[in-house]
């Protein structure tokens, strides 16, 4: 089972992807809520597969925890409700999803991320969390 790393500070935001991945049959890492949380969990823990990071969390930016990951080559994409221009130059050619966004749009994006024998598969309905219909 492919392992995601989410840092997002944003409970419903967080809420929301961690149904998109359960369905998608994706262990989480975390959820982190503040880049501290994420390199933590990137230091200490079996490295994940991919990471999705929300650029800005409150006080501070993501890109701490982007650069950890690109030195352990490990795939992430940006989650913002900025456009791409608001990225830092250097992170041009990483995958940018903007808000609101859906669960085909995530599907597609990991898919592109892990490549299409690693990416999750779709629970059925019967399979899903109370919480997710």
């Amino acid at each position: 089972m492919p392992r995601v790393l989410l840092l997002d500070d944003e409970p419903l935001i967080t809420m929301l992807l961690e149904d998109i991945l359960e369905q998608l049959r994706y262990e989480i890492v975390g959820p982190a809520h503040t880049v501290a949380v994420a390199l933590d969990l990137i230091e200490t823990t079996p490295p994940p597969d991919a990471a999705i990071l929300d650029v800005n969390l409150r006080n501070e930016l993501s890109y701490p925890a982007a650069d950890a990951l690109r030195v352990r080559r490990i795939p992430f994409m940006f989650l913002t409700g900025y456009v791409t221009p608001g990225i830092e130059a250097r992170f041009h050619n990483e995958v940018v999803m903007t808000k609101p966004f859906d669960f085909e749009t995530i599907r597609e994006a990991l898919s592109h991320l892990l490549g299409p024998g690693r990416c999750g598969n779709v629970s059925t309905s019967s399979e899903r969390s109370p919480r997710s219909e």
